[in-house]
């Protein structure tokens, strides 16, 4: 039972822990499809690109983009148009400003 119990803690907060994403040739390989605004204020997720993987903890906006697939948490694929998207997201310059705007598409990104 013990075993069981530690077992589904695991698989339940894999994802919770890290930020690591890759991006994908093609919409149909995305786990989220994604379109970068021009404006702050339009964005769903304020998104900071951290350098190194081992900063991109939470799903509060601390991205890290892999090189490998397998080692992505999330595969994004960057859509054309704001419609096709499924999160709206704006790169900040500092890591203070990354975050959820709209907290409803938070799930997205577990």
């Amino acid at each position: 039972m013990k075993y069981l119990f530690t077992l589904l803690t695991i698989i339940c907060f894999q994802d919770v822990y890290a930020q690591s994403v890759y991006t994908v040739k093609y919409e149909s390989q995305a786990d989220v499809k994604v379109y970068v605004v021009d404006y702050e204020s339009q964005a769903d997720l304020l998104v900071f690109k951290q350098k190194y993987e081992s900063n991109a903890d939470g799903n509060e906006g601390n991205w890290y983009f892999s090189d490998y697939e397998s080692q992505a948490d999330k595969t994004i694929f960057f859509v054309d148009y704001e419609s096709q998207a499924d999160l709206k997201i704006y790169f900040v310059d500092y890591e203070s400003r990354a975050g959820w705007k709209n907290s409803g598409k938070k799930h997205l990104m577990y």
